[in-house]
């Protein structure tokens, strides 16, 4: 008898004795006449040579592509969040009356969107290509109406530091005031205010509409919760900036606001947690090094939220 290397994708030919067939036992007839032909059921006949395939890869590649995201992507997230919440705190606080908190909170926006600019463009490459996305206005892409929130954004909070650094320097007082356009700055106050009140929400919030506008299965499936994260960091981020820039007494609303985002922050992430492993997709964000990220993110969103409903109480002043 010849021997060959295939021969050990076969299966043996003795199986054991046969049992006899159980009297009354159903079989179909058209399975019973393939076994018979092909010789499956005498333990012999065709067997798959190939193993069955799984599919892990294509061609050695990964199937999900890595995102090409660097560092100016992750300071373009941040800061584009400390913005949008600061722009929200200035209106608060040019309705409130309270002058110290509005003065910081509008050159915080203006400072924190120069920031995001810069790093969006860093990442972009030229800046012409920022630009090209001004030619037109497309609703149904996240990019060209991000564009047109973060342009529309900066031009208020433009207008608004302006008339800020006018009312430092004592335009409002008879001052020499802001050389050149102080004048022609302190009509628009109200305009760049209702700009940050039109445009600092969606700023904090189209981010996570254009990370989840992808094929990536964790941004695809998190495109109904990552806004309201986004918004609750947001919230958080600025507040706290508010915190370390500002007295104590002067700092009340900015406080309450970084709790209010540390706690929307948790609920909101507990939640995209629930929906990613209902859909089978939750494992990216707790293994390796994403994992010890997610980690290290939700205990310092909980220490910040905890240290700020703690801060008046220790330094023992008003939270007004």
């Amino acid at each position: 008898m010849t021997t060959s290397e295939f021969d050990s994708y076969f299966p043996a030919e003795y199986a054991g004795p046969r049992r006899r067939r159980r009297r009354g036992a159903a079989r179909d007839l058209a399975a019973r006449g393939s076994d018979w032909l092909t010789g499956r059921a005498r333990g012999r006949g065709e067997q798959p040579v190939v193993p069955v395939p799984e599919f892990s890869s294509y061609y050695g590649q990964g199937v999900v592509k890595a995102v090409p995201w660097k560092h100016e992507i992750s300071v373009y997230l941040f800061t584009g969040g400390v913005a949008g919440g600061s722009g929200l705190l200035a209106v608060g606080a040019h309705l409130a009356g309270r002058d110290a908190l509005r003065t910081s909170a509008r050159l915080t926006a203006l400072a924190a969107a120069g920031a995001s600019g810069v790093a969006l463009i860093a990442d972009l490459g030229r800046p012409e290509r920022f630009l090209n996305m001004l030619r037109t206005l497309k609703l149904t892409s996240p990019m060209s109406v991000g564009t047109w929130i973060f342009s529309g954004y900066s031009t208020s909070a433009g207008l608004a530091a302006a008339c800020e650094v006018d009312r430092l320097l004592g335009g409002r007082r008879g001052g020499p005031g802001l050389p050149v356009l102080g004048a022609l700055l302190r009509p628009f106050d109200a305009v760049g205010t209702a700009g940050l009140a039109l445009f600092s929400a969606p700023l904090a919030a189209y981010t996570a509409v254009l990370l989840s506008d992808t094929a990536t299965p964790v941004w695809f499936e998190s495109r109904r919760h990552l806004p309201q994260v986004f918004v609750s960091s947001a919230a958080l981020a600025s507040g706290g900036v508010q915190m370390v820039l500002l007295p104590t007494g002067a700092a009340g609303p900015a406080r309450r606001l970084a709790a209010l985002g540390a706690l929307g922050d948790l609920v909101a992430v507990h939640r995209l947690e629930q929906h990613l492993e209902h859909e089978g997709v939750l494992e990216p964000l707790h293994t390796g090094h994403p994992g010890t990220m997610m980690r290290t993110a939700k205990a310092c969103v909980l220490g910040g939220g905890l240290g700020a409903l703690a801060a008046g109480a220790l330094r023992g002043t008003p939270a007004g």
